[in-house]
C-alpha cells in the first residue's frame, strides 16, 4: 500500500514550487488561484522572497501547504492508499485526499498561521528538541514540572521528541532531561510553543473557521496527528484537526500504525526531505522517496 506524507513548517526554502509553476499549466492556475484567495502575492514571496520572509509563520504555513497540495494535484502518479501530514501538513493531506476543497484548505492554512502567530505574541514561549531519550522518560520529566508549562509537542521519531513550554519551563526541563540521560537538548528558533496549552487562543480562533467549512469523506484513510488512527468520518476528522493545535504531533505512532495497516512505501509530498529522514528511523524497511 502506498502512503503519502506532507511536511509542516520548517521545510520551506526560497524558490520552492517555482519548477512546478514553470512546467505545468495546471500548477500555474493553482498558484494564481491561491494569490486570489489569499489577497496577496504568495507566489512572489515563495519564488523571490528572502529567507526571513519565508520564516514568518503567516507566510510559511500557506506556502508549505500550497507547494505540497499543488505537487499532489498535478502528479498523475498520486494515487494514495493512505495519507498523513506533520502538523500543518495535515491540512495538506486532507486537501489532497479530497476532504477539503483547494480554496477552503488554503484559507484554513492562512487562518491557522495568523491565529498561531497571534497566540505566540500573547505570551513568551518556545520549543526545544530532546535527543537520545525515551518518550516515557521525557513525559515523566515534563509531568514533574508543575510550576511552569512544559509538554511533549512532537514525537518525531525514536530518540527525537520536541517539547514546548515557557522559557522557565524549558530551562527546568533541560536540566532534568540531561540528568535523566538525554544526549542533547537543542533550543529551536521558533516564535512560540506550538502544540501546547499556549496555543489555546489559536485553537479557538481556528475552530471557528473550521466549523464554517465543508468536510467531505476522504478518498483514502487519513492518519491524524492527535490519535495516530485511520479516519474517514468527516466529523471526527474536523474535531481532530482542531484539537491538533494544543495536542502533540504523534508522528512516530502514526507511521508505525500505517506500517501495521499495510503501508509498504512512503512518498513525501512537499518541500524538503525532513519526513523521509524521520521515517527511515521509524520504519527502516519501508521504501521511502520524494515526489
Amino acid at each position: 500500500m502506498n502512503a503519502y506524507v506532507f511536511p509542516g513548517q520548517g521545510s520551506q526554502f526560497r524558490g520552492m514550487g517555482q519548477d512546478l509553476y514553470q512546467q505545468s499549466e495546471q500548477a500555474r492556475q493553482l498558484f494564481d488561484q491561491a494569490n486570489d484567495v489569499l489577497g496577496y502575492d504568495l507566489t512572489r514571496i515563495m519564488f523571490e522572497g528572502t529567507d526571513e520572509d519565508l520564516k514568518q509563520t503567516i507566510y510559511t504555513q500557506p506556502a508549505v501547504f500550497l507547494h505540497g497540495v499543488v505537487l499532489a494535484l498535478t502528479t498523475d502518479s498520486f494515487k494514495p492508499d493512505m495519507v498523513a501530514g506533520h502538523s500543518l501538513g495535515e491540512l495538506s493531506a486532507l486537501t489532497a485526499a479530497g476532504v477539503l476543497s483547494f480554496s477552503d484548505g488554503l484559507q484554513l492554512a492562512s487562518v491557522r498561521a495568523t491565529a498561531m502567530q497571534r497566540a505566540c505574541e500573547l505570551a513568551p514561549s518556545s520549543m526545544a528538541a530532546v535527543l537520545g531519550l525515551s518518550d516515557a522518560a521525557i513525559e515523566d520529566v515534563c509531568a514533574g514540572i508543575t510550576e511552569e508549562i512544559v509538554v511533549p509537542a512532537n514525537y518525531n521519531c525514536p530518540g527525537q521528541v520536541v517539547i514546548s513550554g515557557s522559557a522557565a519551563g524549558l530551562q527546568l526541563a533541560e536540566e532534568r532531561l540531561k540528568t535523566a540521560g538525554a544526549k542533547r537538548v537543542v533550543p529551536l528558533a521558533v516564535g512560540g510553543a506550538f502544540h501546547s496549552p499556549f496555543m489555546e487562543p489559536a485553537r479557538t480562533e481556528f475552530a471557528e473557521a473550521v466549523e464554517r467549512m465543508t468536510f467531505a469523506p476522504p478518498r483514502c484513510f487519513v492518519y491524524q496527528n492527535v490519535d495516530a488512527q485511520p479516519a474517514t468520518d468527516p466529523a471526527r476528522i474536523k474535531a481532530n484537526l482542531i484539537a491538533q493545535l494544543t495536542s502533540p504531533v504523534r508522528w512516530t505512532q502514526s507511521i508505525e500504525r500505517m506500517v501495521t495497516d499495510g503501508a509498504t512505501s512512503f512518498t513525501e509530498c512537499g518541500p524538503g526531505k525532513v519526513l523521509q529522514g524521520l521515517i527511515k528511523k521509524i520504519s527502516p524497511s519501508s521504501a521511502i522517496a520524494g515526489l
